[in-house]
């Protein structure tokens, strides 16, 4: 049995595993319960007496040196594998793959793009609004129906803080805030107190633009709209000017153009 156990002994210090499939196989080879060591140890029975002493240390040293060196196979496996999934921070990043933007999004990037060829920057406000901006400053009358809840969206019924109706309000906020010549593209959305159908929604996109200078006329609107909608929709494109007006107890409470923005001349 001591020349068993030398043999073993040897074959524990040449232990070697590449793989955790491998660092299995030995140890059900040699540590399982039908393994070479555990069959030493049922051997041990028909140790002589004399022997047992001495025989029982080498085969407690024998399993003892076995399992140590597993656990070091092991640990020395898992530290290979962690340094082989490590992050290298010298790698370029995933490319990721990229999703698509909303059809509004583009047609509100090419507005914006045609209008600054032109001189056009974009300016924003707040979707909720006070009632000044929205409709004081436009000479919209108190008695006006889109001041009813209706028509327009009010915040816990304050009837002075509301959901803009228009983009109109930033112009009002870049009338009081700046001085002129101004020339400025005001896209946004807005939101009316309507009901919501195939053909409409409560809140929809608005493009208004505001152009104060001197000498600027209906020549100027009429030639922009027309220049917009041929790098719109082609060189072939026409426009339509087509006066409109609202009544406000039976007066004519404001006349505007169907456009897409307003000009004031000084």
């Amino acid at each position: 049995m001591k020349s068993k156990i030398a043999q073993l002994t040897d074959a524990v210090n040449a232990f070697s595993a590449k793989t955790h499939e491998e660092l299995e196989a030995l140890r059900i080879q040699y540590l399982s319960k039908k393994g070479e060591i555990s069959e030493l140890f049922n051997d041990f029975r028909t140790v002589p007496n004399e022997e047992k002493r001495e025989i029982g240390q080498l085969l407690n040293q024998l399993r003892d040196a076995a399992q140590a060196k597993l656990n070091d196979l092991k640990t020395a496996l898992e530290a290979t594998k962690g340094a082989s999934e490590k992050m290298d921070l010298t790698r370029s990043a995933d490319t990721l793959p990229l999703g698509t933007r909303h059809p509004l999004s583009l047609v509100k990037g090419e507005i914006i793009d045609i209008f600054s060829r032109i001189g056009f920057t974009v300016a924003e406000g707040p979707e909720i609004e006070d009632d000044w901006h929205v409709f004081g400053a436009l000479n919209f009358p108190p008695e006006h129906p889109a001041r009813d809840m209706q028509d327009t969206f009010f915040i816990e019924k304050d009837p002075d803080v509301l959901l803009r109706t228009h983009t109109s309000s930033v112009q009002t906020r870049i009338m009081t805030t700046q001085k002129p010549p101004i020339r400025v593209l005001c896209p946004g959305r807005v939101y009316r107190n309507e009901a919501i159908s195939y053909r409409a929604h409560c809140f929809f996109h608005q493009v208004e633009g505001l152009y104060i200078d001197k000498n600027v006329s209906f020549a100027d609107l009429k030639q922009a709209l027309l220049y917009f909608a041929k790098e719109m929709f082609g060189e072939t494109q026409g426009i339509r000017l087509r006066p409109s007006y609202f009544h406000s107890q039976s007066q004519v409470q404001k006349w505007i153009f169907h456009v897409i923005y307003v000009v004031v001349r000084l």
